[in-house]
């Protein structure tokens, strides 16, 4: 087993979380045995390669695992375990305590209606405001607030209107429109131009900073782990192998492994 050294009121705590997806032929350990905590304010990182289990994490957090899978352990926002919860307690937690920015922000948009609309349903669903005006009066703020600099405009806006960088922000406020005590980023700036990604982190930084949001980051990208900061779980063959603050493990890194992602990087760089 796995585990982060705690730091601060735990948000999120995930205990000797293992997930095992069942085969024809064989079943595959996706996740082996992990645990740690992100408290209030806190980023944690899970930096891998594809198939590491970290995105497997991200998504056993939200209660997602996959239909099939077989999950152990325990995952806690707060009191609440959102393993055994039932799906009228997570459809509360989810927008409104647990918000979610994925790697494709057209997962998270509807193509056939404007980012407004879209931004005043969630509003009224989690009943953050009372009614469809006091909803739109919001919607400007929200947007604002994930780094759009012209919101009256995008909020009238549909997503394929929109570039690449402003659908991920309007993702954003709407991952963030409910004040989330977590929020879970899945390779949220991949398919961002480097200067777009390091803005969508720095606004991570700020929410940690000025709301107390915890932030869990799944991502492949070293630069990305080291601008956010906060500490660093680094994993492989869905477990994690070394912990500690980004700029340490980065910097110096304890394991073989890690050692050689960091190699790695430099060695493309050059």
């Amino acid at each position: 087993m796995s585990r982060l050294p705690q730091s601060g009121h735990p948000v999120l705590s995930v205990e000797n979380l293992t997930v095992d997806h069942p085969g024809r032929d064989r079943t595959v350990r996706a996740v082996d045995g992990v645990s740690f905590t992100v408290g209030a304010g806190e980023a944690l990182v899970l930096l891998g390669e594809s198939g590491s289990g970290k995105t497997t994490v991200a998504r056993t957090v939200l209660a997602l695992p996959g239909r099939a899978a077989r999950v152990t352990g325990s995952v806690r926002l707060g009191g609440t375990d959102l393993l055994t919860a039932g799906e009228r307690t997570l459809s509360r937690i989810r927008g409104r305590r647990v918000g979610y920015v994925a790697q494709d922000p057209t997962g998270a948009l509807d193509p056939l209606r404007r980012i407004g609309p879209q931004l005043t349903e969630v509003l009224r669903r989690h009943r953050i405001a009372d009614g469809r005006r006091a909803a739109r009066a919001l919607v400007p703020g929200l947007l604002a607030a994930a780094g759009v600099s012209d919101p009256e405009r995008i909020a009238r806006s549909h997503p394929h209107e929109l570039s690449g960088g402003q659908r991920q922000r309007a993702a954003i406020a709407l991952a963030l429109a409910c004040g989330p005590e977590l929020l879970v980023a899945d390779e949220p700036t991949t398919a961002l131009d480097v200067l777009v990604q390091a803005q969508v982190l720095d606004l991570f930084g700020r929410l940690r900073a000025e709301r107390g949001t915890a932030l869990l980051l799944v991502t492949h990208d070293l630069e990305a782990a080291r601008r956010v900061g906060g500490r660093v779980a680094v994993m492989r063959d869905g477990r994690v192998v070394e912990t500690g603050p980004a700029e340490r493990v980065l910097s110096r890194p304890g394991h073989s492994f890690t050692a050689e992602l960091v190699a790695t990087r430099q060695e493309a760089h050059r």
